[in-house]
Parts: structure tokens; C-alpha cells; sequence
């Protein structure tokens, strides 16, 4: 009798195993649907580049299912933001090198050919396909904080959009809570303004 218990008992157990298996996979395939598209817009702001935010946030999106779909599904939020965002440093810090490399490289020659106008970053969405989420955020919005220093986009983005305290932002951006409530302040403070005519 005890050895049918248990056998009944050990079956109960894993079955419970792999239904939640199957709960976490489908909460996980939950999670990835309702992150993506937001974090696309918080990649796009901070490249203004569609393909390379794609980029961004797919690898962001992989490396968590790589890494940390066993977690509490309640960690997955900071713990894709935290990879995301330093998806984004390494793309800037990329960028810088990629840069300064171009200057090294580029002879006075080669300068009177540059349009300066193609070398400029593009800061508004001209074109209506590229009028990302206009129900989430109008285009101003996002002109404007596309505008902002890439430590001022993370803060506020992740405190006013994300809705993640002071502490767990300071854990993501990897920094200190004084920086980030600084950074965020600034961000407030130039994007009033900028947009003061449109409140």
C-alpha cells in the first residue's frame, strides 16, 4: 500500500513538473510577445536605425531565453531590460570606435566630397511607415527623446514608461539611484522644454 502511495505520489509530482513546464514556456512565449515591441521603440529611439534596433532586441530576446527562462517568471522584466540596455551601450560604444576610425581614415580630399546633410543623424520620422507606435507615443515624443543623451533616454524610459522604481532602474542602468534620479530629472526638465507648446 505505502509503495502505491508513493509511486501515485511521485507520478502526481511529475506531472505537476511538466505542467509547469508548459505554464513557463507559454508565459515565457508571453512575456517575449508583450516586451518585443515596446523594446523595439526604446532600441529605435536610441540608434535611429530600424535594422539595428531589430538586431538589438532580437539578440536582447535570445540571450534571456538562452539564459534565464528558468528564473521566476517575475524576474524576466529587469533581467531583459538590464541585457537590452547594455545591448545599447555596446552598440554606442561600437559606434564611437567605428567613428573615430572614419576620422583617422578620411583625408582632406575626401572631406570637400561628405554631404553633411547624409551624415547627420536622422532625429525626425519623416515617412509615415517609420512613425513608430503613434497610439503609445506621439511622433514628438519620440523626436524629442530620441534628442536626449542615451543615459537620460534609459532613465526616463525605464522609470516613466516601464514603470520600474528608482532601485531596480539604478540595477539595470548599472549605476548609482543619485545618477539615475539625475539623469531622469534632466530628461523631465528638457523634454518640457522642448514640447512646452504641445502640452
Amino acid at each position: 500500500m505505502a509503495a502505491l502511495i508513493t509511486a501515485h505520489n511521485e507520478r502526481l509530482e511529475s506531472d505537476s513538473h511538466e505542467n509547469d513546464g508548459l505554464n513557463n514556456a507559454a508565459r515565457l512565449d508571453q512575456f517575449l510577445k508583450e516586451v518585443s515591441r515596446r523594446a523595439f521603440v526604446v532600441a529605435r529611439l536610441a540608434t535611429q536605425d530600424e535594422e539595428e534596433a531589430l538586431d538589438i532586441v532580437q539578440d536582447a530576446l535570445f540571450k534571456l531565453v538562452q539564459k534565464y527562462s528558468g528564473h521566476p517568471h517575475g524576474e524576466w522584466g529587469a533581467l531583459f531590460h538590464t541585457i537590452l540596455h547594455s545591448r545599447i551601450n555596446d552598440w554606442h560604444r561600437r559606434q564611437t570606435v567605428r567613428n573615430r576610425w572614419r576620422v583617422f581614415f578620411s583625408s582632406k580630399d575626401d572631406e570637400e566630397d561628405i554631404d553633411v546633410a547624409e551624415q547627420a543623424v536622422q532625429t525626425q520620422f519623416l515617412e509615415p511607415e517609420r512613425q513608430l507606435l503613434q497610439d503609445e507615443m506621439s511622433v514628438l515624443m519620440q523626436i524629442a527623446i530620441g534628442q536626449l543623451p542615451l543615459r537620460q533616454q534609459q532613465a526616463l524610459l525605464l522609470r516613466g514608461w516601464e514603470g520600474y522604481d528608482i532601485a531596480e532602474t539604478a540595477q539595470i542602468m548599472k549605476c548609482s539611484e543619485g545618477s539615475v534620479k539625475t539623469h531622469y530629472s534632466r530628461a523631465v526638465h528638457s523634454l518640457r522644454e522642448k514640447l512646452g507648446d504641445y502640452q
